[in-house]
């Protein structure tokens, strides 16, 4: 089921009216609809693989529940990797068998073995590597005593499967996420209005930015041998501001929908586009896998502590696995690799942590050291994007020997060229409207400030009138492929 789909209007004000108006006093009952709810919006999709989930959910909550029992460090390892093996042995299964068998047959016939092996036609599950994720996190807090294991199995299979972050994020913590459902829930207007705000803004981004982004993205990609340097520049810079539309935009419906039923999700994207070093911008993008992997897979290894040779083995290791996370193939893994060069420069300079704040923190305006440093650094993104948005390194790389050659300096020309110019003033307003928003969670956070509700309401109308009339070709949230 997509956020911006009929099926979710459809959805949601039923889940809502269920939640606080019929079982608004009985806390068992309402974690029990959000489970009903969840396998519901799960299983719109393919409810074969609703038994991925629940065995994933019973598993932990199983070893989780031993964990707390047993004192034995060799056995309680065992429990650990048991939790880490079965669950990155469906993802790795699921999303990367046939790449493996694919490269393993490559391998043996360029020494001249021919193999013959059939690939499978696997279908990806969705949002297999957010929850895979979300629960792995669960058992290692608990091996690491960092978190009490749960005897609730309810409150448990709602932190699993909780809908509005099932499929693509956050990725929750049960240190965060999982307390909630134990605490008595009452409606908040505040709270419910600014998830409103935040859906509004979500849809926005998908919809209007996203989607028509994505239909001049796909079409200079699918077609670069067609075109020039010009034009596959303004192919990047559409899917640069697609994929950002399209993950922050589910993030932040996904956060706000989560506001009605009164839960409150980490922030994911803190406006990464207005970075000043790589650095800023990976503490500002996906932030919950990052993350992630800097508190289960940087530090266990080590992270920044040891000598060079070891910070430079740690930092490809967690760009690359971040690159492998999102897809089975060579492109994100040079995407990965590329963003650690990237990084390392920083990293062993020890200036990868000079840009904490937002930029322009105390001012309306950037400086003009500000403003370089972030076309710099949005310069790199979206040369790296091209990597990620390629079908092949070698479509990625003919894609950049065409950028920069002299057909850099014509004019772009494509089919809808003086159509895709709305869609880049449409950039420009919501730019406009990030920057001015900089400061909050999200852009419209503190739109309250406008002190003539009038014109809140003008511009919230002039949100949906937009999304109304300009909502470009329905398009799939990309992450859910990963």
């Amino acid at each position: 089921m997509l956020f911006n789909s009929l099926d979710f209007a459809v959805f949601l004000p039923i889940v809502f009216v269920l939640y606080w108006f019929v079982l608004k006093n009985n806390l068992k009952s309402q974690n029990i609809l959000i489970v009903i709810a969840s396998y519901v919006f799960y299983g719109w999709w393919d409810w074969r693989f609703l038994s991925l989930i629940a065995f994933s959910t019973v598993l932990d909550f199983l070893i989780g529940l031993k964990l707390s029992k047993e004192e034995n460090q060799q056995k309680r390892k065992i429990l650990l990797w048991c939790s880490i093996f079965v669950n990155l042995g469906f993802l790795g299964f699921f999303k990367y068998y046939n790449f493996f068998l694919d490269n393993f047959i490559t391998a043996f016939s360029f020494f001249g073995n021919d193999i013959k092996a059939n690939s499978l036609n696997i279908i990806l599950p969705v949002g297999i590597s957010f929850y895979t994720f979300q629960t792995l996190s669960y058992t290692i807090d608990v091996y690491r005593k960092k978190l009490e294991p749960t005897k609730d199995f309810v409150a448990f299979t709602a932190f699993v499967s909780f809908f509005p972050q099932l499929v693509a994020g956050p990725i929750e913590r049960a240190t965060n996420l999982l307390p909630q459902f134990y605490k008595k829930r009452t409606f908040n207007y505040t709270l419910a209005v600014d998830g409103l705000r935040q859906i509004l803004w979500g849809l926005f981004k998908k919809i209007v930015i996203a989607d028509n982004c994505a239909t001049y993205a796909n079409l200079i990609f699918n077609n670069s041998d067609d075109y020039s340097g010009s034009t596959l520049v303004l192919g990047a810079l559409f899917f640069t501001f697609q994929i950002y539309g399209d993950f922050s935009g589910y993030s932040d419906i996904a956060i706000g929908t989560s506001r009605l039923f009164g839960f409150d999700l980490k922030q994911n994207f803190a406006f990464p586009y207005f970075s000043r070093d790589i650095a800023e911008f990976w503490r500002r993008w996906h932030i919950s896998l990052s993350s992630w992997f800097k508190d289960y897979v940087y530090i266990p290894l080590g992270g920044s502590q040891g000598g060079t040779a070891m910070k430079i083995r740690n930092t490809f290791i967690i760009f690359i696995v971040s690159g492998f996370w999102h897809g089975a193939n060579w492109t994100f893994i040079v995407w990965g690799a590329l963003n650690a060069i990237y990084f390392l420069p920083l990293l062993l300079t020890n200036k990868n942590r000079n840009n904490i704040e937002v930029v322009a923190n105390n001012t309306f305006l950037p400086s003009i050291k500000e403003v370089f440093q972030m076309l710099i650094t949005l310069s790199l993104t979206i040369l790296a994007w091209v990597f990620f948005r390629a079908d092949t390194v070698g479509h990625a790389l003919s894609i950049i020997s065409e950028i920069f050659s002299k057909s850099l300096l014509t004019i772009p020309n494509f089919e809808g060229f003086i159509k895709s110019l709305v869609v880049i003033l449409m950039i420009l307003f919501f730019i406009s409207i990030e920057w001015l928003g900089r400061r909050g969670l999200f852009a419209l956070e503190k739109i309250y400030v406008v002190k003539y509700r009038l014109l809140r309401w003008a511009f919230y109308l002039m949100l949906i009138i937009s999304i109304i009339i300009f909502g470009g070709d329905q398009q799939g949230f990309i992450y859910f492929q990963f």
